[in-house]
């Protein structure tokens, strides 16, 4: 049976809007929650980035659900050793509810230390390497790794997971990144509905769960909606690998000037028509997700908890 879940986006909206959707969400229904992991919005509209392990803080004291972050990019910008401690911790506070969400970044976010941008494989293989770097901190033992890529010396997480593990979920957009991580992670993250790249994860031995999230706008005006969504969020629409490799948001904004309203209308889920909304969460289902989270476009988030709460939500398995 699919959960359903809020997801949490740090580049739209301030720590203390993010507090507030959380406990909204609770209270519509919603069983889980997940946070994005950015240094940058993907333009200046967007206008928010917080340390997302500040805002994870700030959630275990509003609410009960479990947290997923969507993801976190565990080899650059930050080595895997403090964000074992950064996940460790939350995962103390949240009493064994946080997930860490993993994945290979993108440059938007990795750059700012002026490091080097290595390509895709080379990328792959630094987060399977953080990822076993991270487990085993996570057992409270005394660490020291000399790997390829990362060297942990006489590290111990004294604020350890309480069972000395944490569940660590892969994201993967192609089916080679999709069957490393039925080797290494203990679910997979992807965004869109692919059942054939679910069925190679699974073919490959991956029997974690699927996660997957989707961007909607609701309002009572579709046409305000899809300007909404035109101009926050026209990063969604960009096809390839734009969104690994450009680096700062005024490119995001450059690439995105070929985005029209109607590409938008046209993609993405707006206005106030129930049977939409739940046909596009449906089709994750049928896909084989196991968690779909979703996430409010724009300032009507009062109207969209209220919308989901007493028109989707229980229209669904």
């Amino acid at each position: 049976m699919t959960a359903f879940g809020y997801f949490l986006s740090c580049e739209e909206f301030t720590p203390a809007q993010l507090v507030e959707q959380a406990r909204m969400a609770e209270e519509a229904g919603f069983t889980r929650l997940a946070v994005s992991d950015h240094y940058h919005p993907w333009n200046d509209a967007q206008g928010s980035s917080p340390f997302v392990w500040g805002v994870i803080g700030a959630l275990s004291q509003v609410t009960r659900l479990p947290v997923t972050t969507l993801v976190t990019c565990p080899t650059v910008r930050l080595h895997p050793a403090v964000v074992a401690q950064a996940a460790a911790t939350a995962d103390v506070q949240l009493a064994g509810g946080l997930r860490l969400g993993v994945g290979t970044g993108e440059a938007l976010n990795e750059h700012v230390l002026g490091d080097r941008w290595p390509p895709f494989g080379v990328r792959a293989e630094m987060l399977e390497e953080a990822v076993a770097v991270m487990r085993e901190l996570f057992t409270g033992e005394v660490v020291n790794h000399c790997g390829t890529h990362y060297t942990v010396e006489n590290a111990k997480l004294y604020t350890a997971p309480e069972n000395g593990e944490l569940p660590v979920y892969a994201s993967a957009f192609g089916p080679k990144a999709a069957e490393a991580a039925a080797g290494f992670a203990d679910g997979l993250v992807t965004m869109t509905p692919d059942a054939e790249l679910i069925g190679r994860y699974r073919a490959a031995g991956g029997g974690g769960p699927v996660l997957g999230g989707v961007k909607v706008c609701w309002s009572q005006d579709r046409e305000r909606a899809v300007k909404t969504v035109h101009r926050l969020w026209p990063s969604e629409l960009l096809p390839g690998e734009l969104a690994q490799v450009l680096p700062t948001p005024r490119h995001f904004e450059q690439a995105t000037e070929l985005v029209t309203e109607e590409m938008v209308a046209e993609a993405v889920t707006c206005g106030d028509d129930p049977q939409e909304h739940t046909d596009r969460l449906r089709g994750h289902v049928e896909a084989g997700f196991d968690e779909v989270y979703v996430g409010q476009i724009g300032q009507e988030q009062e109207g969209f908890f209220d919308f989901y709460r007493e028109q989707v939500l229980p229209r669904l398995p």
